[in-house]
């Protein structure tokens, strides 16, 4: 029988098992991730950015009830597994929309191993910019389903935030920005249209 670990921020690059990582019972105020088979330990998000999370999710969800041809399911809390890794990676975006979804199965049988986003989307922690631009930047190009990646940046203006939009294009992706204010279509999600301005 195995014994749960009590993780916390001193915890921050333990090696970990998938098992382990999932068993594991966690201090709150921090997030935890898996990546490259270590914990991966950062502040829980503010108000603001978890105020930005639910917008994005409030602008998203509601197109995909009306369009699940497109969007099969969206959700806030999610893991995606990089493919082809020594070591587990599983990093859990603040949004992620699923166009193949096994609505046949039943929920128990369902696991995010065995599920992959074509659109994920990320707020921007003040607290450590580079794991959304640089780290999650390279860790989802990794995962093929993965058409578009975005970042809200909210560092200058919380209510208006800018929009990084990471697209995949052959080997690379390509980086496009809008100011906040600005409003923002993809091929992606046709008849969608996202102002940036969390006020409306």
């Amino acid at each position: 029988m195995s014994t749960m670990l009590r993780l916390g921020r001193a915890d921050h690059g333990r090696p970990m098992t998938l098992d382990e990582f999932l068993a594991g019972d966690y201090e709150e105020g921090y997030r935890y991730e898996l990546i490259n088979g270590k914990l991966d330990v950062a502040p829980a998000a503010n108000f603001p950015e978890i105020a930005v999370q639910h917008w994005l999710y409030g602008r998203v969800n509601p197109y995909a009830q009306a369009n699940p041809g497109v969007v099969k399911f969206v959700t806030m809390i999610s893991r995606v597994f990089v493919p082809d890794r020594p070591d587990i990676t599983a990093p859990e975006p603040d949004l992620a929309a699923y166009r193949e979804f096994p609505t046949e199965l039943p929920l128990r049988d369902i696991r995010w191993e065995d599920i992959s986003p074509f659109l994920v989307a990320e707020v921007l922690s003040a607290d450590d910019p580079n794991k959304a631009l640089v780290r999650n930047a390279e860790l989802y190009f990794l995962v093929p389903s993965i058409k578009e990646y975005w970042v809200l940046d909210t560092r200058q203006d919380t209510d208006r935030p800018r929009l990084i939009v990471h697209r995949r294009h052959g080997k690379r992706w390509r980086v496009y920005e809008f100011e906040g204010g600005s409003t923002y279509t993809t091929r992606l999600l046709p008849g969608f249209t996202l102002t940036l301005d969390v006020r409306t």
